[in-house]
Formats: C-alpha cells, structure tokens, sequence
C-alpha cells in the first residue's frame, strides 16, 4: 500500500436517505432496505455506508447506516430517515474488495498511515464508504468502495 492513490475531496452537503442494518453482516441488510425503498420511489442517486453502531469485542453483531443522495422530493417512510449531512474535507482512496473482504479494513489502515505521514489532521465529521457499481447496486463477490477519511488542514 505504500503506493496508495489518495486525493483530497471537499465533500458538498448531501441531502441522504438513511437505512441501519444490525446483525452479523448488516451492510447487506442495509443496502438491501435502502435499494428496495430507491427502486419503489424512482430514486438513483450516489450510494455511502459507514458502521453504525461500530463492531464490539466479544460480539459478532454491528450495525451499518447506508444512505442514498436523494432529490428535494424524497420522503422518509416507516424506518427510513432523511439526514441533510454538511459534506466536509476528505482524503479518499479506492479499495478494489473480493471477499473474504479483508482489503477494507487493510486500505482503510493504510489511509490512516497516510495521513499519519501528511500535513493533514485527523477531523471528526463522519468516516464515508462510496459504494462504486457500474449497475447502480453494490454488493457480490467482487466491489468497489472509495473510501473517505475525514481531515482538516
């Protein structure tokens, strides 16, 4: 990794529906909850996930939030919920996954070091994964995710 391709990224303010998965492999769930609700409502827009509640020690369950950019229109129904999130400065790598899924923590480490050995500061607006799909629907044995550490100079 230590050729990692990173670029800095001044996120805009999105306008994102919300859906939590839980259990032992909750993006699946989440993605699952938030592709179903965006075919139904006629929406497409760009695909961020994040753990939410993060994994705990001796617990095989988490959560995971995945949101969809949605229009000025979207509604939120029944577990759904619309978050206008302010966007904020970024470095952002892409991680090539195929399961066993071991790139993603192994990249986002790296991305970590990266800015360990940078003139940028660790920030505290939330950490993103874009879930990149030339189909508009993530997922299977092969992906990819850009994935956004949040920074400030």
């Amino acid at each position: 990794m230590s050729n990692l391709d990173v670029k800095i990224v001044n996120l805009e303010p999105l306008r994102v529906i919300c859906f939590n998965g839980f259990g032992e492999s909750p993006e699946g769930l989440a993605l699952e909850k938030l592709f179903t609700w965006a075919k139904a409502h006629g929406q497409n827009g760009r695909v961020f996930g994040f753990n939410n509640p993060n994994p705990a020690v001796g617990s095989p369950n988490y959560g995971y939030d995945a949101w969809m950019v949605v229009n000025e229109q979207a509604q939120a129904q029944g577990e759904a919920r619309l978050i206008d999130f302010p966007g904020g400065l970024y470095a952002v790598t892409r991680c090539q996954v195929t399961r066993p899924w071991e790139d993603i923590p192994a990249t986002w480490q790296a991305l970590v070091r990266w800015r360990e050995d940078s003139r940028y500061r660790e920030a505290s607006h939330q950490w993103l994964e874009e879930h990149i799909a030339p189909n508009g629907e993530p997922g299977g044995e092969h992906f990819t995710l850009d994935l956004f550490l949040p920074i400030r100079e």
